[in-house]
């Protein structure tokens, strides 16, 4: 009995290794790195908020004292009367970044996908490490201290950091096929955990000099790499005479189905074949699809949604976690730093793993829902950790593999799946617009979480912060629930006809 097309699949590792050269490798180092920059510039500002907080709020007892500094100088630096006025603020300045990052990102998808893609993201890299470099160093160092500036500053780096997400992934989606895409995007999108790190480290390691320095050595790095980027880059394989993707695909049994959604049904593709959200163009350049018509693609709407609940999440861990550390321990700030890299190294492993596992499953949401269920476990687990560094450490990292693994692969792998199926006939187009889409979303999300997880904190305590992290976790199962119903019942009816075969 002969298998269906969707069933007669050879190892994804094997066609992505056939197809890869030195090229993929430089584009898969570029983007990687260039949006590792653009997160450590971000996670420089969580690391530093004891210490802002301590230089807005004055007292005998911190280090911006009169008898260390001029009396005229230890007064303007007065923003706030208390640190909790002054920790609301920064949770504020947290819900406005991501806010005018998610306004952006919606944009920005649009923008990527109409003008040259290394242009745009260079552009970015670029910009936003001048923001980053008056919000934290300049300011420090002429004394000015105002909450509107820095508001508007703020507003501003959201703007211009939105370009790199979606720049980022279309041009892997332009470079790398769906052979392997779960395990190469789950190792890629470590690039945000990466950051991370290098974040934490570059801030812990200049600290001691004054907070103004970790954010002048973070944004000096970042505005190197967009020069780097804006010099080194090949958007797509045309550029070197490579064949692009759909034309490679069409002669390779490999990649026979490469640009089919993971998430969609087998069964529905023979009469959806002659049709297409985009009209035939007569060139051979694909036209960009429209916002709407983005937004009508199988899936995008759900897996968006979801990743509004999972984004607010692992950005509040993002944010808050260096802070959560030294305010619920007592931990020293730069110690606290370097103990939130252990959420990050367990979503770089989980990203990986479960991208591994779907890509052996060709199915995307089972493997969601089950590591989403474990991290409702998990959160339980370390809203409970006792004040040891070594046990919060571990739970951390296993927070981090089933927090962060999800979050990457809707936000990689998945949001290329999404921008390359069947109904846009592959058109690399879409990729920029549909990534836009499911971050922007939920950076929305993101954004009204981190207010919230301030206010619950000032009023109800920290345990209370957890439950909320409980409560979006499981609605994000709640929005995939559709998705992981069709996704196990076409599993289901694979292994039957499988059974059948023998």
């Amino acid at each position: 009995m002969a298998l269906p097309g969707s069933l007669r699949r050879q190892p994804a590792n094997r066609g992505l290794v056939s197809h890869c050269t030195h090229h993929h490798i430089v584009v898969f180092l570029l983007t990687f790195f260039s949006y590792s920059l653009l997160h450590a510039s971000r996670k420089t500002f969580s690391n530093v908020k004891v210490s802002i907080s301590s230089q807005w709020t004055p007292s005998c007892l911190n280090s911006t004292a009169p008898e260390i500094r001029p009396y005229e100088l230890w007064n303007s630096s007065h923003l706030f009367p208390n640190a909790e006025e002054a920790t609301l603020f920064l949770g504020t300045l947290d819900t406005i970044f991501l806010f005018s990052y998610a306004v952006g990102l919606f944009v920005s998808g649009i923008v990527g996908d109409r003008l040259n893609l290394r242009w745009v993201l260079s552009f970015g890299m670029c910009s936003s490490a001048l923001v980053v470099f008056f919000f934290g160093t300049l300011t420090e160092w002429l004394h000015f201290y105002n909450k509107w500036f820095y508001c508007c500053l703020w507003v501003v780096n959201g703007l211009l950091q939105s370009t790199g997400w979606p720049c980022v992934v279309a041009v892997m989606g332009n470079w790398f096929g769906k052979a392997g895409r779960g395990f190469v995007f789950g190792l890629w999108s470590a690039c945000a955990s990466v950051g991370n790190i290098l974040g934490a480290f570059l801030a812990s390691c200049v600290l001691r000099y004054g907070y103004e320095y970790a954010f002048l050595v973070t944004a000096s790095v970042q505005f190197a790499g967009g020069v780097i980027v804006f010099f080194g880059l090949l958007t797509s394989p045309k550029e070197v005479g490579l064949p692009e993707l759909g034309a490679d695909e069409d002669d390779d049994s490999v990649e026979e189905d490469a640009n089919r959604p993971l998430m969609g049904d087998d069964d529905a593709d023979d009469d959806d074949q002659n049709y297409s959200i985009q009209a035939t163009d007569t060139d051979n350049q694909p036209k960009a699809i429209g916002f709407f018509q983005a937004c009508c693609l199988p899936g995008v709407v759900l897996y968006s949604l979801a990743y509004a609940c999972l984004k607010l999440v692992n950005y509040s861990f993002f944010f808050w976690l260096p802070f959560y550390l030294s305010n619920n321990f007592g931990w020293k700030e730069a110690e606290a730093d370097q103990l939130s890299i252990w959420y990050d190294v367990g979503g770089i492993i989980g990203g990986t793993i479960q991208g591994l596992i779907s890509d052996v499953l060709q199915k995307r949401a089972p493997v969601l829902a089950i590591s989403l269920l474990f991290a409702v476990g998990s959160l339980f687990g370390y809203s409970r950790s006792p004040n040891s560094k070594p046990i919060n450490a571990v739970i951390m990292a296993i927070t981090g593999f089933f927090i962060g693994g999800p979050s990457n692969m809707i936000s990689s792998a998945i949001s290329a799946d999404l921008g390359r199926q069947d109904l846009v006939k592959g058109s690399s187009e879409a990729l920029a617009t549909v990534t836009g889409i499911v971050d922007g979303t939920g950076s929305i999300g993101a954004a009204v979480g981190q207010y919230l997880v301030s206010l619950i904190q000032e009023n109800l305590g920290w345990m209370w912060v957890f439950y909320f992290f409980i409560l979006m976790t499981s609605s994000t199962i709640l929005f995939i629930s559709p998705l992981i119903v069709r996704e196990i019942k076409l599993l289901l009816h694979e292994r039957r006809l499988r059974m059948l075969a023998e």
